[in-house]
């Protein structure tokens, strides 16, 4: 069964004067969103990359797309390290945010990883969630003043977005659900309730809930808020990471049912150019608000929401004694 079609980007749409920044973006669809982006006349757009030299790659790719030397030739296109791995790659790189970037009106957390074996990031916290979660939201909340000053600046909201996932739905608590006064982060990090089919799922449904809370704390005349799910996309290499046996059917899938990286790169630029402040918080999926797993909505998934944020907190406050603002 084909995936419900999605529709180019309007035109007219114009992100001339914006500032833009993708995490993981030297390929795949990082690397197409940041195409589309100065596409759109985006004046400023930075990537991240934990290679400094695929950054520098990718880069020079984008000066050289027609698209981009057609429409939007004198754009400032640069390269940030990042390392999504560990907690003071992420500090370092914000401090060069902070003291390089004055403006910033876009931030797309798009890099990520899929692995199925358990393994421990450098912060010793379970590598997915890692990566794909406790990272972003360190750098979310280091950055959101930024998005914030930005947004008075120019009198509308700035735009942060997170890739999410549908697969969310597939997540294990329901199975293996929190103990009372368990903190949350050592529960992704017990290898015993470990399941890594189902990982990048929970990693998804963590990013929901993370957004969801976060939309409570800052207001849509801000910054708007929301993660979206590009579906499944041929031509990215979310599935290195998994055994080959199920990578050989990804491939498979990815043929015959995957959407082309410019259709995953226009559901991005819908979210942080065409939506509006209604998406708040939200998750999307095919272009439309959904409303996610129902476990979020239950009383077991707001408790969940509450104890992530707290004890996310928890773990990053010692980094940064200033983001003790957060906590209620």
């Amino acid at each position: 069964m084909p995936q419900s079609s999605i529709i180019p980007t309007p035109a007219g749409t114009s992100l001339k004067g914006k500032t833009c920044l993708i995490t993981g973006a030297n390929t795949g669809i990082g690397l197409e969103i940041a195409r589309q982006l100065l596409a759109l006349n985006a004046s400023r757009v930075i990537i991240t990359s934990r290679d400094v030299s695929k950054g520098q790659a990718a880069v020079a790719a984008l000066r050289k797309d027609s698209e981009v030397t057609s429409k939007n030739p004198t754009a400032i296109v640069e390269t940030f390290h990042l390392d999504l791995d560990d907690y003071r790659s992420v500090m370092k790189f914000c401090e060069q945010v902070k003291g390089e970037v004055r403006e910033l009106d876009i931030l797309i957390c798009n890099g990520g990883t899929n692995i199925m074996d358990f393994q421990r990031s450098k912060t010793g916290h379970e590598r997915v969630m890692q990566v794909n979660c406790y990272s972003h939201f360190l750098l979310i909340l280091e950055l959101l003043p930024l998005l914030k000053s930005t947004s008075l600046k120019r009198g509308t909201p700035s735009r942060l977005t997170i890739v999410g996932s549908g697969t969310q739905h597939y997540h294990t608590l329901s199975k293996t659900p929190l103990r009372a006064n368990e903190n949350v982060l050592s529960h992704w990090d017990d290898t015993n309730i470990y399941q890594g089919l189902s990982r990048y799922s929970d990693s998804k449904l963590t990013i929901n809930a993370f957004i969801r809370r976060l939309a409570n704390t800052v207001p849509d005349t801000e910054v708007i808020i929301n993660n979206f799910c590009p579906g499944m996309v041929a031509g990215t290499a979310l599935d290195a990471g998994i055994p080959i046996w199920l990578r050989a059917i990804m491939r498979v899938l990815r043929r015959f049912r995957g959407r082309t990286l410019e259709q995953a790169g226009w559901m991005a630029m819908h979210v942080v150019a065409v939506a509006g402040r209604e998406t708040h918080g939200k998750f999307f999926q095919n272009n439309r608000v959904d409303a996610g797993p129902p476990f979020l909505q239950s009383p077991a998934g707001v408790e969940y929401i509450d104890r992530l944020w707290s004890d996310f907190l928890g773990d990053v406050i010692p980094l940064d004694t200033g983001l003790e603002v957060f906590k209620e």
